[in-house]
């Protein structure tokens, strides 16, 4: 293993990793709290919360693509292109902005349309269009923050993150139940503590931008400008990405919303395990990160000598830490869901989370696979494939989860086994992929590079 490879990857990916951390505490605490009210209002705010990013995924998906931008042209010293990529970001999220508000509306009755239970319907609501409408801001600190990582800055975006967490999880406790002369908000308070967080966030990330050093290096004055050559591989790139994003995390939330229509057990098994999916998870996306940044770098660069020590130092730290992690979900899997459960809890929820949570410690290496082999064919412009790829294998999952809980009515362990199954071929075709030699061709890359 070359230690000057596995340096620079380790440079770059540990404060992503410790910022998606903070992100996976975040979210954490939030559920936690929510614990502390009701099981209904846990269930509301995991089912209000992927509703939400459901409408933004296509957006963040496209937004988050200023990774591999920035990487590619900083890779070859284009430092006034990698600004540039902000500005066009930038103007993406004034145009994508009222989208998002009316596609949140219109959204409003897959609640009630799913057969949730009345009173988790009105939760989930009013939690998911407050966070709808502060979306612009989380829309922004994609950009930007995927701009920094791109130039391999990602202390910065820990540090911005970490602020906001921070700031978060005392401010969500404060307008949860209420402190001073501050007052209960319940659900409501928990989104409105997360608009806030992001807006602080993005606030820090402003700060090191418009930073006089980083703001003559990277000419970012000379940047406010309209670049439709770097506009048209947004769109050439990164709208593959946020199609896919948006696909894939419309087949989750509706196979979530189908699964919680089990009843208010199901709905808070499912809210349990995927808060400990989060703690595995997110600390990975920080790993694919750096490893998109890395790689479209050495696209930009055209020297791709390097890239196979990449793949190979990546799939030794994801696969080492998701082990590790599966072994602890495995053991521990009552006392970890015995976490989120208050007294009166129902037994029936204890048993339906364990069960799950030997399904999570199943998947979390395959996750570790996807997120590596995907941030490396993301970072080298291979977006269209891995589009049609993924979204295939969800689409089908959710055909099989219709009829599995709508048609059949089998019951919630079968539907979760189907999920589990997956994620397992998500994996595998992805390596396959991987493997193959047509991503990472002269002329592919060639292509990717392209600004036609």
């Amino acid at each position: 293993m070359d230690r000057a490879t596995l340096k620079e990857l380790l440079r770059l990916a540990y404060p992503m990793i410790i910022s998606q951390g903070a992100f996976a505490v975040m979210i954490f605490t939030d559920r936690y709290f929510m614990s502390l009210v009701s099981p209904t209002h846990m269930g509301a705010s995991l089912g209000g919360g992927v509703a939400s990013f459901f409408c933004m995924s296509l957006f963040i998906g496209v937004l988050s693509y200023s990774n591999a931008l920035t990487a590619q042209y900083f890779g070859r010293k284009q430092f006034d292109k990698c600004s540039r990529v902000v500005t066009q970001g930038l103007l993406l999220t004034l145009f994508f902005a009222p989208l998002l508000v009316a596609i949140g509306y219109l959204s409003l009755g897959s609640f009630e349309f799913m057969g949730h239970a009345p009173e988790q319907v009105v939760l989930a609501q009013q939690y998911f269009i407050i966070l709808i409408w502060g979306a612009s801001f989380s829309l922004a600190k994609t950009c930007i923050a995927s701009y920094f990582s791109g130039i391999g800055r990602t202390h910065i975006v820990m540090i911005a993150d970490t602020v906001g967490v921070a700031i978060n999880i005392p401010l969500t406790w404060a307008l949860i139940f209420g402190y001073g002369e501050v007052p209960a908000l319940g659900i409501a308070g928990a989104a409105y503590a997360t608009i806030i967080s992001s807006l602080i966030s993005l606030l820090v990330f402003c700060y090191f931008y418009l930073e006089t050093d980083h703001a003559t290096s990277f000419m970012v004055k000379q940047s406010l400008q309209l670049d439709r050559g770097i506009l048209r591989r947004f769109v050439r790139l990164g709208f593959p990405s946020g199609v896919e994003m948006f696909l894939n995390v419309a087949a989750f939330n509706l196979f979530l919303l189908m699964f919680q229509s089990y009843g208010i057990a199901e709905s808070a098994s499912a809210a349990i395990v995927f808060n400990w999916d989060i703690v595995s998870y997110v600390p990975m996306i920080g790993l694919n990160v750096a490893i998109i940044s890395l790689i479209g770098r050495y696209i930009g660069a055209g020297d791709t000598t390097l890239m196979n020590q990449v793949i190979r130092i990546s799939f030794t730290l994801g696969l080492g830490y998701t082990s590790i992690v599966a072994l602890l979900f495995f053991l521990g899997r009552e006392p970890l869901v015995a976490i989120f459960l208050t007294t009166g809890s129902s037994d029936e929820i204890q048993a339906l989370a364990s069960f799950m949570m030997v399904g999570l410690a199943t998947y979390v290496m395959a996750d570790a696979t996807i997120l590596v082999a995907g941030g490396v064919l993301r970072g080298a412009g291979d977006t269209r494939w891995l589009m049609w790829a993924s979204v295939l294998i969800h689409w089908l999952m959710l055909l099989v989860q219709y009829f599995v809980i709508k048609v059949w009515e089998l019951g919630p362990k079968v539907s979760w086994i189907v999920f589990v199954s997956m994620i397992l071929v998500t994996a595998i075709m992805y390596m396959l992929r991987l493997a193959s030699s047509r991503w990472r061709t002269p002329e592919a890359f060639a292509r990717v590079m392209s600004e036609q």
